[in-house]
């Protein structure tokens, strides 16, 4: 019998005219790309380094295969499970997940199959998902004795409160259509234009002034924790580093001259 391909995460730097494109892949196809301990410490480890590259311009995350994205955590893994270790696992998943968040630039989840559990709050965690029109969305955790927890506290924001507790208490799935109309994804196309899909975004985000994207993706990530009025004073203060560099007004006078034409 053979072996099993072990599990990886693969990057590959693409570098574009304005900058870095990173292509991330969770690589255990045979398992659905789930998520155990040593994949998910290997991810956290790449995505941080990652992070340090100032050339970084968007990230695209994805699993390998046509299959799934992210098809949860692992089972096998999640079944010997005591308390102790159970609080070591979910703290690493949402490692995970925080990576995503924190990274500078904007990520840009490729959903290309089934993103269930673990697969979902990582989705969640990215800034943009585009998905193809086979992929399945689920929070199934219920179903196997455990709640859903960490970064599926940000589904009530992307999808409202009654969605999230359909989805986490009946633990059933839903297709892509359902999602791009709950809110839950932002585009859906056919397996074979998905690439073309991303790279669309890819596009319009490598056109926007590298220093004002990173701006935003903060104060979007501030905005989450803040009340109106803190976001609102918050928002005053990335409008004036914005002017920190020459940025704004090279953008600005590139727009006027085209539009002059």
């Amino acid at each position: 019998m053979a072996a099993d391909v072990q599990p990886g995460v693969q990057v590959a730097i693409e570098s574009r005219e304005t900058g870095a494109v990173a292509r991330v892949t969770i690589d255990n196809a045979t398992r659905l790309n789930s998520l155990g301990s040593a994949l998910m410490a290997e991810f956290i480890a790449k995505v941080t380094t990652l992070g340090q590259r100032e050339d970084l311009r968007a990230v695209v995350l994805t699993g390998a295969g046509e299959r799934a994205f992210i098809g949860g955590a692992d089972l096998r893994e999640l079944a010997e499970l005591d308390v102790a270790r159970a609080r070591e696992f979910i703290t690493r998943l949402h490692r995970v997940c925080a990576v995503l968040r924190d990274l500078a630039v904007p990520v840009i989840a490729r959903i290309n199959g089934y993103a269930l559990g673990a697969g979902l709050e990582v989705a969640a965690a990215c800034d943009l998902r585009v998905a193809a029109t086979g992929a399945v969305f689920g929070m199934p955790e219920v179903k196997v004795g455990i709640p859903s927890v960490i970064e599926a506290a940000l589904l009530p924001g992307l999808i409202g409160w009654g969605r999230t507790r359909e989805l986490l208490l009946l633990g059933e799935s839903i297709d892509a259509d359902t999602a791009l109309r709950w809110g839950l994804v932002e585009r859906v196309v056919p397996l074979d234009g998905l690439d073309a899909a991303v790279e669309a975004c890819l596009a319009a985000l490598l056109k926007a002034g590298a220093r004002a994207t990173r701006l935003q993706k903060k104060l979007i990530r501030q905005w989450e924790d803040l009340p109106v009025s803190g976001a609102i004073a918050a928002g005053i203060d990335a409008f004036a580093e914005a002017y920190a560099t020459d940025e704004p007004s090279r953008l600005m006078r590139a727009f006027l001259d085209r539009t002059r034409r």
